[in-house]
């Protein structure tokens, strides 16, 4: 497809705080579900580099990494590399396909690329392990994070001495669920009052010791949120002017929420970034950010078929195409996303319940929400999709993933084949 995206051109480089799911062209989205199929996710590389532009902007002195997890589409990490960020990664996987993105983008030359890449290992299996010591032969400038003395025993048992970043648990949490909230949470993270002398010993055991990190939580906003946030900064702040090892860095994480509800506020960057550097006082480490989901939540979207239209006495019931197993975050966390039926034609307001295909109940994007009356072959466009919706997609009931496009420079081409049957059972073994 070529021509108008899906998401209005921007007057400047960093675009508007927020792009709501009402600012993308109905049109467009139309013909994206009519030329792609659907389910179908949509990406704008566009309002991606933009999002990346707004918090170089606001955090200037800070070395921004992006958290693949949000997104590891690799035209994704690839833009956000061409822009100037790097990538931090929960898995020997996205380090894979972090060094990849890195190697392709226009900065490769300027940079190296696995100086760019950081490994933040939680409870890392062994093969994770194998494999992110592998590639550090191949990018000696990785660094490693560990949230346990345990995997400091491990990386030295396999002869690991390269650049080494420690995790601290402050005892402070934030974020739009109980689920995400890391900071306070035993699973993340040295225990703040150990984590000088872990330090010093991975000096003593010939670790190049570079940083500290600590992540409050995701989808951090409101005053609460960034009242723990701040009070994270402060604590790395203290832990970095006692530390017995200079630092190269001190890492606060990222979290930055962005509004998936249509009357919330976008959030005051700039605000987050002063709080942030008064936060962390003096010190002589470069501080560093690493956020996913402010990055790429409102770049994308999810665009689905209705295929059932169901009137009960409690709710008009919306059978759509996708499901739970492809975006699990109204399920997993309850989450909000706004929805819109993308009808030409004009329409009344019924209040509906959108469900998608899969057997369970919990497969529900929405309840009693007011939206167009539905009726069979419309679109709908679900909104701030574009971070953990694909990430957490699954086989569940056998159901093949959906295909991917990217929307960049007035075009949108295919990024991600849709899956087939074939695909799930692939990787069977006959008997």
């Amino acid at each position: 497809m070529s021509g108008e995206v899906a998401a209005p051109a921007a007057d400047d480089e960093t675009g508007p705080a927020v792009l709501r799911l009402a600012d993308w062209d109905a049109a467009a989205l139309r013909d994206l579900a009519a030329e792609f199929g659907s389910p179908l996710y949509a990406l704008d590389l566009d309002r991606v580099r933009q999002n990346y532009r707004r918090v170089a902007a606001a955090f200037p002195d800070a070395d921004v990494y992006y958290a693949a997890k949000a997104n590891t589409l690799g035209r994704c990490l690839t833009a956000l590399a061409d822009e100037g960020a790097g990538i931090e990664c929960a898995s020997a996987g996205e380090v894979a396909r972090a060094l990849d993105a890195l190697e392709q983008s226009d900065a490769a030359e300027a940079e190296v690329p696995g100086e760019r890449v950081q490994y933040t290992a939680v409870n890392p299996p062994d093969g994770d392990l194998t494999t992110v010591l592998g590639l550090w032969q191949d990018y000696p400038g990785l660094t490693v994070t560990v949230g346990a003395a345990d995997t400091l025993d491990r990386l030295d048992a396999r002869g690991y001495d390269g650049r080494l970043c420690v995790r601290v648990n402050p005892g402070v949490g934030a974020g739009h669920h109980e689920k995400v909230r890391t900071g306070a949470d035993a699973k993340f993270g040295v225990p703040y009052d150990e984590a000088a002398g872990l330090l010093a010993d991975a000096l003593d055991r010939g670790f190049d010791v570079v940083g500290i990190h600590a992540h409050a939580g995701s989808g951090i906003s409101g005053p609460d949120d960034l009242a723990n946030h701040r009070e994270l900064v402060a604590r790395m702040g203290d832990l970095a002017r006692e530390s017995p090892v200079p630092l190269e860095f001190v890492d606060v994480g990222g979290g930055f929420g962005v509004p998936y509800h249509e009357d919330e506020p976008a959030l005051d960057l700039d605000s987050v970034a002063d709080a942030t550097r008064e936060a962390l006082g003096d010190c002589d480490a470069t501080l560093r950010i690493e956020p996913g989901r402010y990055m790429v939540a409102d770049a994308g979207v999810l665009l689905t078929t209705v295929n059932t239209v169901k009137e009960t006495p409690e709710t008009t019931v919306t059978g759509v195409d996708a499901g739970m197993t492809t975006l699990l975050r109204p399920a997993m966390y309850d989450a909000y996303h706004p929805m819109r039926n993308l009808a030409e034609d004009d329409r009344e307001t019924v209040s509906q319940t959108v469900v998608g295909p899969i057997c369970e109940s919990s497969d529900s994007f929405c309840s009693n929400r007011p939206l167009l009356r539905p009726e069979r072959t419309d679109i709908l466009a679900i909104g701030n999709a574009g971070a953990y919706g694909y990430e957490m997609a699954s086989h569940y009931n056998s159901r093949p993933r959906p295909a991917t496009v990217t929307l960049a420079a007035g075009s949108a081409s295919l990024a991600r084949r849709r899956e087939t049957i074939a695909d799930v059972t692939r990787l069977e073994v006959d008997q």
